[in-house]
């Protein structure tokens, strides 16, 4: 593995701001790995609050435009050798020619996408700039089609279409995107695009659209030079730079305009609709996918988004206005774009890259937040279904045999049984499984099969046929069409999660069963069971990015530990093609304090909060005291992070415990409430309405607003309790005075006993036995199988650490905040955990603060915002 000492001769990246010496590190590592390409891959850590999103942009993109000025230079070089024979002035001639036909397309494509970019700015001066989002009451009152022949299953549907089906295009559609060169099926390219063919693209993506939008807006602060070389550029100064071509990509759920499917709500039932209006026989086609007499209107919709910068609410937005579809437009967009923005699921799925038409194949891939990737590949291939959606599914079922069973023929009436007869099998499983002492367990997928046997139906065909006549739309549809005239609510609503499309994804997963995937039943309340199926391993499914992408990038502000990534994402990859780095922070050492407590003092019992341990109420209530202490030493904000919300239940009712020998109002949790105002993070709970009255609690006189808590509470500040992987540990920044210390207590392991994790252990060390038993046959079975354990438990601690990080990351969010971090359990301070802390963090670890105890951790807090206080009065001074 490659710890990048290797650097690159000085780079300019055109960062708009000065870059800090950890920015230019990060902007330099990811430069090298997109320069070596060749399925190079770069792990990299840069804390929250370094810019790196903006490092990301400059590093990415002005290599890009680098790559892009030798690609130029180099189609030069190559024509001239065609004519090595001719005499030099036939070659210069030509060579002349090539060139101003490579400079007269650029110049052309910039004129017009300038000529946009200058329109949209004049329309934002003037304060034209129409509303984003389409008022959600227009949508919810849009009337339902009554014609119940909607739902009807086609007699003579021809359900043969193979493979191209999976991109959820009709047939008429595919050959309608063929003729205007849109999606992967290639037509002849217009002339102006003919530059950006085959051009390298970079596929940025992240987990959220929120965080997308941010990355945008970030994008827009830079600016690149031109991608022509030096030997095409004249002396016009409009050819010395060029405007970022981005494009975001989203699902039809995001970017459908016409009102009759976007109220549908749900992902699958939009999609079903959507391909149903393009169907040769549909009558009332969608007026709004690109066709023949709307080409004009779709070629402008590209131009504008090339120039524009658009988010997805822009690319819906600017589809309204020229009454065009924005999510088959958009695909128009693609070939001229050089960065594509999209969240997880459409990259990570190899379906959905299909059905947007993406191609990896010698692009660059660039995975942001990637700390939870592997997770992330998980939850895009699990599934589940519940007994009580089994039961709605079968009555669905009823109802629509009951009013169209005489009009269906043939397969219709033969595939609607086997899908009841799966549904009753599926059900009458779930039953039994009820009376299961255990809450929850791994189901042999060859026992779930025999109940009433669905082995003896063919899978594949059945999802086939489930997929193309849009029988889970059909159902759906009639059905909530039904109720709501039932109801007399007067519009068909369809649920947020449909249960025969949830069928139909466990369906799909139970028919592609593999080595890396189990079955789970859980318990989910007294009267509901589930089925749930889970991807153990996402080194399959991430292999096809890894393998087909000329780079990739993962890149987080927690990425330790980082064995996983490669021991579960690029097992098979050499060293010399994994590039990581750990970038310091750009606060100055002094604004930060990391304290590992190992207990309150030399005689006390040790802080040790693993599972056997715990819930000894003695070492509960020294937590509680050390708690109180920290909350007296430390201004502002204090937010604790326990291992789960059960043992924060726990923790909170022993200090509302009155100590022996003394009153009730001496609990420790009212002096907690004494020193600041307490809140408290609950399952299912608004983690939304706790972060504004916490915020209020220190925040409430600064913003002039009236404070509804006492004086002593508001000028003490607020005290956080919350849970390691819960919403308040990622995605919510806990700055400047909303988090001055963040208190992890323990470690928090995921439960070993649980069956997920059992099968998770026994995946990893069965495919690290195999492995090692490959790559290394001579090696002594004792050995062998010693490795393939300490590999599962690396596995399982480095889970746990990747929480902790990412919780710790909540503190400092730029370079002039300042936080303490405590860290509570003696295996904190432990070599081998600290290891997998960030080096940041270690970096600010107090030396031999793991050996010492309460007293000399209040000393060290008590003098570190002293000196904060002094230094701020210095300056105001």
């Amino acid at each position: 593995m490659d710890e990048v000492t290797e650097g690159v001769e000085k780079i300019d990246f055109h960062h708009p701001y000065t870059p800090y010496d950890v920015q230019e590190e990060f902007m330099n590592a990811a430069y090298n790995v997109l320069e070596r390409g060749d399925g190079q891959i770069g792990i990299l850590e840069s804390p929250t609050g370094t810019g790196k999103s903006l490092s990301l942009i400059c590093a990415a993109l002005t290599w890009l435009r680098n790559h892009k000025r030798s690609r130029f230079e180099n189609s030069v070089t190559e024509a001239a050798k065609e004519f090595k024979d001719e005499p030099d002035w036939i070659v210069n001639q030509m060579l002349k020619r090539k060139r101003e036909e490579i400079l007269k397309q650029w110049e052309e494509r910039e004129a017009r996408l300038k000529k946009i970019r200058a329109k949209e700015k004049l329309m934002e001066e003037r304060g034209a700039k129409r509303r984003r989002l389409e008022d959600s009451n227009t949508r919810k009152h849009d009337k339902a089609v009554n014609d119940e022949d909607e739902w009807l299953l086609d007699q003579d549907d021809d359900t043969s279409q193979g493979d191209d089906n999976t991109s959820g295009f009709s047939k008429e559609t595919r050959d309608l995107m063929g003729k205007l060169g849109l999606g992967t099926l290639h037509a002849k390219e217009e002339v102006e695009e003919d530059m950006s063919k085959n051009e390298v693209k970079i596929y940025y993506t992240s987990r959220t659209h929120s965080q997308l939008t941010q990355f945008i807006s970030e994008l827009r602060r830079p600016t690149f030079p031109s991608s022509l070389p030096d030997s095409l550029l004249n002396e016009d100064p409009s050819t010395d730079s060029e405007g970022i071509r981005h494009l975001p990509l989203s699902s039809r759920q995001r970017l459908c305009i016409n009102p009759s499917v976007s109220r549908l709500g749900s992902l699958p039932a939009i999609n079903d609709r959507c391909t149903e209006l393009q169907q040769p026989k549909t009558k009332d086609k969608c007026q709004f996918v690109p066709n023949a007499d709307n080409l004009g209107l779709t070629h402008q919709f590209r131009d504008n988004a090339l120039a524009t910068l658009p988010d997805i609410e822009d690319l819906l937005e600017l589809g309204k206005k020229l009454q065009v579809c924005p999510y088959y437009a958009s695909r128009t967009a693609v070939p001229g774009a050089e960065i594509i923005t999209l969240p997880y699921p459409l990259l990570l799925q190899k379906t959905a890259r299909d059905a947007l038409g993406i191609e990896l194949e010698g692009n660059v891939v660039i995975i942001d937040e990637a700390h939870n990737i592997m997770d992330a590949v998980a939850n895009v291939y699990a599934s589940a279904v519940s007994l009580n959606e089994l039961r709605r599914a079968r009555q669905m079922l009823g109802v629509y045999v009951k009013k169209f069973g005489k009009k269906l023929k043939g397969e219709n009436r033969v595939m609607v049984a086997q899908v009841a007869r799966v549904v009753d099998g599926l059900k009458e499983w779930l039953e039994n499984a009820s009376g299961l002492k255990s809450e929850q367990g791994i189901v042999d997928p060859n026992m779930l099969l025999r109940s009433k046997s669905i082995d003896q139906i063919n899978m594949y065909k059945l999802i086939q046929y489930i997929q193309d006549s849009k029988l889970a739309y059909k159902i759906e549809g009639y059905v909530a069409q039904a109720e709501s005239q039932a109801s007399d609510d007067g519009a068909a609503t369809f649920r947020s999660t449909p249960v025969l499309h949830t069928l139909l994804s466990f369906l799909v997963s139970l028919n592609n069963l593999s080595s890396e995937g189990r079955i789970f039943y859980t318990k989910v309340s007294q009267d509901d069971i589930k089925l749930s199926y889970l991807l153990l391993s996402p080194t399959h499914a991430f292999s096809s990015v890894a393998s087909s992408a000329r780079a990739v990038i993962l890149a987080g502000g927690t990425m330790s530990p980082f064995e996983d990534y490669m021991a579960h994402l690029f097992p098979s990859l050499p060293e010399n093609k994994i590039t990581t780095v750990s970038c310091g922070h750009v606060i100055p050492s002094s604004n930060l304090c990391v304290w590992t407590l190992s207990s309150p003092g030399p005689k006390a019992v040790e802080f040790e909060f693993s599972f056997q341990k715990r819930s000894d109420k003695s070492m509960i209530s020294q937590l509680g005291l050390a708690i109180l202490n920290i909350c007296t030493a430390v201004p502002d904000g204090v937010v604790v992070f326990f291992p789960s919300y059960g043992y924060l239940d726990e923790v909170v009712a022993v200090w509302g415990e009155a100590s022996t020998g003394q009153p009730k109002s001496q609990a420790l949790w009212d002096r907690l409430q004494a020193k600041k105002a307490v809140f408290r993070e609950t399952k299912g709970g608004s983690s939304d309405e706790v972060l504004e009255q916490y915020t209020e609690a220190i925040l409430g006189s600064d913003k002039g607003t009236t404070n509804k808590l006492d004086s002593a509470s508001r000028r003490n500040g607020a005290l956080l309790l919350s849970v390691v992987g819960g919403k308040m540990s990622e995605g919510i920044n806990f700055s400047d005075r909303l988090g001055r210390c963040v208190v992890v207590v323990g470690l928090p392991y995921p439960n070993i006993n649980s069956p997920d994790w059992k099968a998770r252990i026994e995946y990893i060390e069965s495919t690290t036995l195999e492995r090692l038993k490959t790559s290394n046959p001579s090696m002594p079975k004792a050995e062998t199988v010693a490795a393939a354990k300490q590999a599962s438990r690396d596995f399982y601690e480095n889970a746990c650490m990747r929480a902790v990080n990412q919780s710790i990351g909540r503190a400092i969010r730029h370079r002039n905040d300042y936080a303490a971090i405590v860290l509570v359990d003696r295996r904190f301070g432990t070599e081998r955990i600290r290891q997998k802390l960030p080096g940041w963090i270690r970096g600010g670890l107090a030396e031999g603060s793991q050996n010492q105890g309460l007293g000399q951790m209040m000393g060290k807090l008590s003098g570190f915002f002293r000196g904060k206080k002094a230094s701020a009065a210095a300056q105001l001074s």
